[in-house]
């Protein structure tokens, strides 16, 4: 949904961004204690009280938590008092941040805090993703989201898209602009590996690791007083897949290229792009269906193949993108989320500046 199609002509902007320094294990943690400091910053950073903001949406997943209704027990970390307008998707992030916004464009809300956080350590968080899957035909095959994913990369090898060389540049690159993000979980050189499914090797796959991500949303004139340079949402739309693998051709994207032309990607040229590809082989597909070429700076964050916290990897790639709005390094960015085997559920965001 492009601004222009959206009810009551309101500007909504990402105005504050904090996330955690992504880990492997944060056994000495809870999520509430995982997600306190990171709410605490993005608060600090507008200078708003939990009193002054009108809506909190926020997301996770029960399985990675492993208990109904954990989302719950994370809203201690929110704070019982004073009563909040509060809501919960049980999706990556970034579909909270949608929930959000379409509440501010009513006019219900001035503010709101958007928030996402995943413990994927506990468990095999492989085996945890075939829930997500066809539940008579492919889920009782237990096929891992890795091994899904290497056929979709052998899928592009074999139509001449890509080769493994191309992803292992995709890799490094990566884990190279990761070198100046201090919450990486992953930075600088790493070593391509061993297959992990042949065709990707241990460096084409996202690390396994807990994290959390906050950001603070407002609507016109509030946002300009509480951001020097607000990241403008200019528009945002997400689409989804057929449910089946097999009636999909895994190359290829339409529903992120509908999300993008929905959310008016392709209207003008936008200079950076975060993009939520936890596999390389997922880059190269979605740079075909976004239409991005090299002029557009990828991944400066280095991407779900640097930190990958399930239920807020999406959430932080617009973050990021609005990061580098604030800080003056980007004026019109694309943020990319995806959930679901092989790239099925994709949300697109359009985030820019005020002209300098």
């Amino acid at each position: 949904m492009t601004r222009e199609e959206a009810p009551g002509e309101r500007e909504i902007a990402v105005v504050a961004f904090a996330q955690t320094d992504h880990r492997r294990s944060t056994d000495e943690l809870s999520e509430v204690e995982m997600l306190m400091p990171v709410l605490h910053d993005v608060l600090d950073r507008t200078g708003l009280k939990t009193a002054d903001i009108g809506f909190t949406c926020s997301g996770s997943s029960d399985y990675l938590a492993g208990r109904a209704f954990s989302f719950t027990l994370a809203l201690d970390g929110v704070g019982a008092w004073p009563p909040i307008s509060e809501s919960h998707v049980e999706m990556d992030g970034a579909w909270a941040l949608y929930e959000a916004w379409t509440k501010l464009l009513t006019g219900d809300a001035e503010t709101a805090l958007v928030y996402a956080y995943g413990k994927s350590s506990p468990g095999s968080v492989r085996d945890v993703l075939t829930r997500q899957l066809d539940p008579y035909y492919v889920a009782p095959l237990w096929p891992d989201a890795v091994s899904l994913a290497a056929l979709q990369a052998q899928a592009l090898v074999d139509a001449g898209d890509t080769d493994e060389p191309a992803l292992a540049a995709v890799a490094a690159r990566s884990r190279a602009s990761a070198t100046s993000n201090p919450h990486a979980q992953l930075r600088g050189p790493v070593p391509h590996g061993d297959y992990a499914v042949r065709p990707l090797r241990t460096g084409d796959c996202p690390p396994v690791g807990d994290g959390a991500a906050a950001v603070v949303l407002a609507a016109g004139e509030r946002a300009r007083q509480l951001c020097a340079r607000p990241a403008w949402i200019r528009g945002i739309d997400h689409r989804i897949e057929a449910h089946s693998l097999g009636v999909r051709d895994l190359t290829d994207s339409p529903s992120t290229r509908l999300a993008a032309e929905r959310a008016g990607a392709f209207e003008r040229p936008v200079d950076t792009a975060e993009l939520h590809a936890p596999f390389t082989a997922q880059e190269v597909v979605l740079r075909k269906a976004l239409r991005l070429d090299d002029s557009v700076r990828v991944n400066p964050s280095g991407g779900a193949l640097a930190a990958n916290p399930m239920m807020a990897a999406g959430l932080i790639r617009i973050g990021e993108a609005a990061a580098r709005i604030h800080r003056g390094d980007s004026d019109r960015a694309l943020a990319h989320a995806t959930s679901g085997p092989c790239l099925q559920q994709n949300l697109v965001a359009v985030l820019e500046g005020d002209p300098r």
